[in-house]
C-alpha cells in the first residue's frame, strides 16, 4: 500500500490540475457536527468533486468492486461502457482491464469507504461509524435505476439505517444534508438538513428521510439558473436534460 500511496499522490495532483474547480455554495446549511451528505452522482463528477473540493473532513461511500483489482474490469465495463455499440464492446473490455490497476490505486487511497452488497455490508457500516465518531462527515450517492425525474434516478434508502446505529452508540440524532452537484455550473449546493427520528419505525424513517433528500435535491436543481444536468447514467450528451424542465 505504500507503493500505491506513492503513485496516488501525483495522480491526484494531475486530476486536481485538469478537473474543473468546484465551489461549495450555501455551506452555512452544514451543521457543525458530523453528518451524512446525500448527493446526485453526475457520473464520476460527483465523487471527484467531493474528493478534491469539499472544504471539510469527509469520506465517500464507494462501490467495493471498483476497489478490488479482480472485480474492477467487469464493474468498469458495465458502469461506463456497456451502452456503447456492441461492435465496440471488445475494445472497451480491453480498456476496462487496462484502467483496473489505476482505479485500484485511486479508490484505495482516496477518502473512501467500500460499500458491499452482501454480508460484508457490516464492515461498511462499521467503517462509517468509525469515521463519524472521529468527526468526519460521510458523502453518499444513493441513485440507482430506474430514472425518477429529469434530475435524479431513484434512491436506495438502506444508508438511512446508519442513523439508528449511530444513535444507539452515541445518543446523538444524526442529520442528513442534501447536496446538488452541477458540473456545468462548477458548483456544489447544500440544502437544509433533516434530523433522524429514532422514535419512528425504521422502515417509515428510511422512506421519510430518503424522500426529503430526493425532493430537496430536485428543488435545489430547479431553483438554479438554467443549465444542463449531468445524469447518473452515461447517455449521449444531446440527451442530457435541462434543470428547468417540467417534472
Amino acid at each position: 500500500m505504500k507503493l500505491s500511496r506513492f503513485l496516488y499522490l501525483p495522480l491526484k495532483g494531475i486530476v486536481w490540475l485538469v478537473f474543473p474547480k468546484f465551489k461549495a455554495y450555501e455551506i452555512q446549511n452544514m451543521p457543525n457536527e458530523p453528518v451524512i451528505i446525500c448527493a446526485n452522482h453526475t457520473q464520476m463528477n460527483g465523487p471527484v468533486a467531493c474528493e478534491l473540493h469539499l472544504p471539510f473532513q469527509r469520506y465517500t461511500w464507494c462501490e467495493s468492486e471498483i476497489m478490488h483489482l479482480k472485480e474492477a474490469p467487469s464493474y468498469a465495463f458495465q458502469d461506463f461502457w456497456s451502452i456503447k455499440p456492441k461492435c465496440m464492446h471488445w475494445f472497451y473490455r480491453i480498456l476496462s482491464y487496462m484502467i483496473a490497476p489505476l482505479a485500484w490505486v485511486i479508490f484505495n487511497n482516496a477518502n473512501t469507504i467500500p460499500v458491499y452488497r452482501d454480508q460484508r455490508v457490516l464492515s461498511t457500516f462499521r467503517e462509517t461509524m468509525k469515521h463519524l465518531n472521529e468527526g468526519a462527515s460521510i458523502v453518499i450517492f444513493p441513485e440507482h435505476d430506474p430514472k425518477a425525474n429529469h434530475i435524479l434516478y431513484s434512491f436506495q434508502d438502506g444508508f438511512v439505517d446508519i442513523a439508528r446505529l449511530y444513535y444507539k452508540k452515541t445518543g446523538i440524532k444524526l442529520k442528513f444534508v442534501p447536496m446538488y452537484i452541477a458540473p456545468k455550473m462548477k458548483g456544489m449546493y447544500f440544502g437544509k438538513p433533516i434530523e433522524y427520528s429514532c422514535e419512528n419505525d425504521p422502515a417509515e424513517e428510511r422512506a421519510r428521510i430518503s424522500k426529503y433528500l430526493f425532493d430537496a435535491i430536485t428543488d435545489i436543481a430547479v431553483s438554479l439558473p438554467e443549465h444542463t444536468v449531468v445524469p447518473y447514467r452515461k447517455i449521449p450528451g444531446e440527451k442530457y436534460p435541462i434543470n428547468r424542465q417540467k417534472i
